[in-house]
């Protein structure tokens, strides 16, 4: 049975993006410094089209987190291009004419807007009716395979304040953000039901795994 999989990095006071989110700074202020850790990894390198790299405790990691992967949900802030309707000429996203996903992508949105056909095997399609919704239709493109629940903060609490996810990766950098977004404010007593797993050290970064318990 499809899962979905929720995989994202948070420094040590919760946050996933620093402050100031926009076009020009789509992590926020500072928001780039939770991701330093992959950048110079041969296995996150290689989806990107980049030759070369390193080959950390985190490598297994990485290549785990993109095994058996058919469709990936995302929030707007995510995909990018502000709120509000789309426009005449809509944001084409921060991934370029070839984005690494290679699979069918559903984007959490209040605005409709036609599908977003990409190289590669990729396509962009806009979710107005809820995060149910998305999964349902993630999961039938998937089909065998499981669902990448790729964030941001919002659209990961949605699904977490449902006890809709099955696994959590928390990439744990050893930073403090101070504001921006947070990732487990309101989530409820009791949810989600999540059991840890496993701990791996690496340079830069804390894996740690949780399963549906």
């Amino acid at each position: 049975m499809s899962k979905l999989r929720l995989w994202i990095t948070l420094s040590l006071d919760g946050f996933v993006a620093g402050p100031g989110q926009d076009v020009d700074h789509p992590l926020g202020v500072g928001g780039q410094r939770l991701h330093e850790w992959v950048f110079p990894l041969a296995a996150w390198r290689g989806p990107q089209g980049l030759q070369g790299g390193e080959v950390t405790e985190s490598t297994p990691v990485i290549e785990a987190s993109m095994a058996n992967i058919g469709a990936t949900v995302m929030g707007r802030n995510m995909f990018g291009g502000g709120t509000g309707p789309w426009g005449d000429e809509p944001w084409k996203g921060w991934w370029g004419e070839n984005p690494p996903y290679h699979h069918p992508v559903f984007v959490l949105t209040h605005y409709p807007r036609e599908p977003l056909v990409c190289q590669g095997g990729t396509t962009f399609t806009f979710v107005t009716d809820g995060i149910e919704s998305a999964l349902e239709q993630a999961k039938a493109a998937a089909g065998a395979k499981d669902v990448s629940l790729a964030g941001g903060a919002q659209a990961a609490r949605r699904y977490l304040r449902q006890d809709l996810v099955d696994e959590m990766d928390l990439n744990l950098v050893p930073i403090f953000l101070g504001e921006g977004e947070r990732l487990f404010d309101n989530l409820g007593l009791g949810n989600p039901r999540l059991t840890h797993v496993s701990t791996v050290m690496a340079p830069g970064v804390i894996h740690l795994r949780f399963e549906r318990s």
